[in-house]
């Protein structure tokens, strides 16, 4: 071996102008990349956003006065709470009425499916406001309510005004609307799952109720979060047609009996769409924590299969 052959490279030289020699680790030092655009594309969104909020908050148009004295109105907060009333019970109504649509489905009995397929048909097929303008008119279409033998005498008889409530048609309006679309939500999470997992239980004895119950609905959870979630959002949203029926306590008859008495439509626009975005917001929240429930044993084995 000759000189040449342990004379340190000009590679070999350090940051300091040493040499490295030959036992020494030689590392690069990392220069992180820099990324101009992204700093002038934040610079002139706050600009822009300056801007306008800048001219909204200024502008008299608005009247943030009105804005501010009917936010926490009496009036409005009865309709806020009868919004939130209206989006709860109508999914948990639509809710079971859904997963026993999907039994009905995907059972063997062509009835049943027969069933299932009209009511699906029928209900995303026509308008919800059409469908709320018809349980508004039930009891002028069917005055009374009547249990009779078939072909016989009328056992008992009830006016169908106390039954069929605009409360009760609002409701009912709004969740068997719903109940349509969250079956095509829950069939697609149901068929997500393996087939092999329903054979390998129906194969050990495990009856068709507790293969729902313990293999099929925890499953499907994290496929029917996500959209059911959206679906919730979307039912708050839609109690602003049950005027319809016509139901007169909710969020959006609220501020616009206001605005029609004070002639001032923007200013109670506003006092909607807050309430609306705030619910929205919680709801959201509630949301990502189920998804995060219901997806931790996923989410680790995606993490340990990537990393393998």
């Amino acid at each position: 071996m000759n000189e040449d052959d342990i004379r340190p490279t000009l590679d070999s030289r350090q940051p300091d102008g040493s040499v490295a020699t030959t036992g020494d680790v030689v590392r690069n030092r990392v220069v992180p990349r820099r990324h101009p655009g992204r700093w002038v594309a934040v610079v002139l969104i706050l600009i822009a956003a300056l801007q306008a909020t800048h001219g909204v908050t200024t502008n008299p148009n608005f009247h943030w006065d009105t804005y501010a004295k009917y936010l926490f109105s009496p009036f409005v907060l009865r309709g806020v709470g009868w919004t939130l009333l209206l989006t709860v019970i109508a999914m948990a109504i639509a809710i079971p009425m859904a997963l026993a649509l999907v039994v009905m489905r995907e059972s063997g009995n062509p009835i049943l499916q027969g069933v299932a397929w009209f009511w699906l048909w029928f209900f995303r097929g026509t308008p919800v406001y059409t469908q709320l303008v018809f349980w508004g008119l039930f009891p002028v279409l069917f005055p009374s309510i009547s249990l009779s033998v078939p072909f016989g005498p009328e056992l008992f008889s009830v006016d169908s005004r106390w039954i069929v409530t605009p409360a009760v048609a609002a409701i009912v309006g709004l969740s068997f609307n719903e109940s349509a679309y969250l079956t095509e939500i829950f069939r697609a999470g149901f068929r997500a799952i393996d087939r092999g997992q329903t054979e390998a239980a129906q194969a050990i004895g495990m009856s068709q109720a507790k293969i729902w119950t313990r293999i099929l609905i925890p499953q499907a959870m994290r496929t029917i979060i996500p959209p059911t979630g959206n679906e919730t959002i979307g039912m708050l949203k839609m109690t602003s047609l049950v005027l319809a029926v016509p139901f007169t306590l909710d969020l959006m008859f609220a501020t616009n009996a206001i605005a029609n008495r004070t002639y001032l439509p923007v200013p109670l626009l506003l006092v909607a769409a807050t309430w609306y975005l705030a619910i929205t917001s919680v709801l959201m929240v509630g949301q990502y924590y189920l998804e995060r429930h219901y997806g931790r044993g996923h989410d680790v084995a995606v993490s340990e299969g990537g990393q393998h």
